[in-house]
């Protein structure tokens, strides 16, 4: 796993995050939490060819990252069980920082869109697009396959 072993702060990758987002023309960014821990990174991003300003929110999944290291570890004591979370919280922050970094360079170069690569993460107040395409089990995605009755 890239990044297990980081020991950037996650408020010093959030701040990396943040600036990147800021340079790339994002406005509006804000940190949401969840239980006390930082849960996601929302922002406006204005997408001139549509002339409209999409809401994105971008998470990292800490909890998942929490399983896999874990895993790796056969009798964890209980001081290691709060360094796993540590780190990874860090781990998945510095992932995410990198997935963006890569995205806004893509971005940049116009190899992609910006909303080529947020449209997942567009977010309606409710949930991401992603999360309503999931939830209506991808009927919208039907790639010109027929649905079977």
């Amino acid at each position: 796993m890239k990044n297990y072993t980081s020991q950037v702060s996650v408020e010093k990758t959030i701040s990396l995050i943040e600036r990147a987002l800021a340079k790339a023309g994002a406005s509006n960014i804000l940190k949401n939490y969840e239980g006390g821990a930082i849960a996601s990174i929302s922002f406006t991003l204005f997408v001139p060819t549509f002339a409209r300003t999409y809401f994105i929110k971008l998470p990292a999944n800490v909890e998942a990252v929490e399983k896999i290291l874990y895993r790796q570890i056969r009798r964890p004591r209980k001081e290691t069980i709060k360094r796993i979370r540590e780190q990874a919280a860090r781990t998945a922050w510095k992932l995410m920082l990198d997935w963006v970094e890569v995205q806004l360079s893509l971005i940049e170069m116009e190899q992609v869109e910006a909303l080529q690569v947020f449209l997942p993460y567009v977010f309606d107040g409710e949930k991401t697009f992603y999360s309503a395409l999931k939830e209506n089990n991808f009927r919208m995605l039907s790639c010109g396959e027929k649905e079977q009755s």
